[in-house]
């Protein structure tokens, strides 16, 4: 007897550097495709997987979650070592598990965590891959203080790219914006219950323009309120950002 359909849901990890995003591509370089290419060798039939939500080219993940329906009749340990025999090193499975028939990886969701590195100088070849190099030195009390203008639910329009946000709701819940400091390294950290494209970057490019005093923190607020972007309000390179956890 042929095994039930089932919902699967996958929480996996990628180096984003090799690929062009994780939504697929017409040339098939994207996370989604290699992995849907590896489900395909499992089950012999295309699989459609259902992300959280795209992230860029050159942006990484610690915790992006995607679903997929499949019959499997051997366990969830033996599918997710079949899915993992093949994938190229970049990319790691790191959960697998039977998911309830109504479950979204996007519409499930309840908010995400991202990180941003950056570093204060030149960083060696092992960390420059992973964050945004800053040569001037930062004014971080000004940057705190346009932190805290930001946090909270506001229309986050002027944050993120333009040509997406087009008959977008653009309110967004900025939950957490903290950061981090050791050594010449700055992790910063946001949560909320939603983030709108590029929006995370746009937010850590702002604060970076506000600690090298390109922009205020009084600035921020009137930017937030005019809802018009300025060249000041630059968008942090990719290479920084992780996607670090879905919250369902």
């Amino acid at each position: 007897m042929e095994a039930p359909l089932q919902r699967w849901r996958c929480r996996c990890a990628y180096d984003g550097a090799p690929f062009a995003g994780w939504q697929s591509q017409a040339g098939g370089r994207a996370v989604q495709d290699v992995i849907e290419a590896q489900l395909a060798r499992v089950f012999h039939r295309p699989v459609r997987i259902h992300g959280s939500g795209r992230t860029d080219a050159g942006v990484h993940a610690r915790g992006q979650v995607f679903h997929f329906d499949a019959a499997w009749r051997h366990g969830p340990a033996k599918l997710a070592a079949a899915l993992r025999s093949r994938l190229p090193p970049a990319i790691q499975i790191a959960a697998l598990r039977p998911a309830a028939p109504d479950f979204h990886a996007r519409f499930s969701a309840r908010g995400k965590i991202y990180s941003y590195g950056l570093f204060l100088g030149d960083p060696d070849p092992f960390t420059r891959p992973y964050v945004w190099a800053v040569w001037r030195p930062l004014q971080w009390a000004e940057m705190e203080r346009a932190a805290a203008l930001l946090r909270g639910r506001h229309d986050f329009r002027v944050f993120a790219a333009w040509n997406r946000t087009a008959g977008e709701d653009t309110v967004r819940d900025l939950r957490r914006l903290d950061w981090r400091r050791r050594g010449r390294r700055v992790r910063f950290t946001l949560e909320a219950d939603g983030f709108l494209y590029k929006m995370v970057r746009g937010v850590v490019g702002a604060l970076v323009a506000v600690g090298e005093g390109k922009l205020s923190a009084d600035d921020i607020g009137a930017l937030l309120h005019s809802r018009r972007r300025v060249a000041a309000v630059q968008t942090a390179p990719p290479q920084g950002l992780v996607l670090e956890r879905v919250l369902y």
